[in-house]
């Protein structure tokens, strides 16, 4: 059995969390060359029902393309880190955004504010969803910043690649922040399992 990596990203509709999915599938892909399957659902009511995007990523042809027992989940509201936590691996990261997710199933996470920081910092509130993907190229191994850079560049609607560009280094330098934040409180929690 090869290397297999399944990453479930949700939100309600309008966050732009297909779009997400799909970015990400290519900067895996394309740029990086790996295989990868990409899948999508979203509540009947598009805007405001519940929406996710799956990416499953391996180093073999990839059999089942739903992801399965999750190594990341991306929750951008409340409901979807509700409904999908328990889908995650004991290991797995759970990365929410803590403009909206204010009740942690576990204690373990990377609470980012999404939402706020494309609102305040880039003045687009929809640029959140970018702001996200900048933050998974830094809190996992999957994908490299320069494949969702270039994912990115090549999806995005021309003119807008300044705004989208520093979208993805705002939602990296949260995450390096995220990371510090976390850090300590994994070598506690390690420690109480030694002793």
């Amino acid at each position: 059995m090869g290397f297999r990596y399944d990453i479930r990203l949700s939100g309600s509709g309008g966050q732009g969390i297909i779009l997400m999915g799909i970015i990400l599938a290519e900067a895996v892909g394309i740029y990086e060359g790996r295989h990868v399957s990409q899948t999508q659902s979203y509540g009947p009511e598009a805007r405001g029902g519940s929406s996710k995007a799956e990416v499953v990523i391996s180093d073999t042809e990839i059999d089942y393309p739903k992801a399965m027992r999750l190594d990341m989940l991306l929750a951008m509201n409340q409901k979807s880190c509700d409904d999908y936590y328990m889908d995650l691996k004991p290991e797995g990261i759970l990365i929410v955004d803590s403009t909206f997710v204010k009740q942690l199933p576990i204690p373990r996470a990377f609470q980012i504010p999404f939402t706020k920081i494309a609102r305040e910092k880039l003045g687009r509130e929809m640029v959140a969803n970018i702001v996200a993907l900048g933050a998974i190229s830094k809190l996992t191994d999957i994908v490299s910043p320069k494949a969702i850079e270039q994912a990115v560049l090549a999806r995005v609607p021309k003119g807008t690649e300044k705004l989208n560009r520093d979208a993805l280094n705002a939602g990296m330098a949260a995450a390096v922040k995220a990371k510090k934040n976390i850090l300590p409180f994994m070598r506690s929690e390690r420690e109480d399992e030694d002793t």
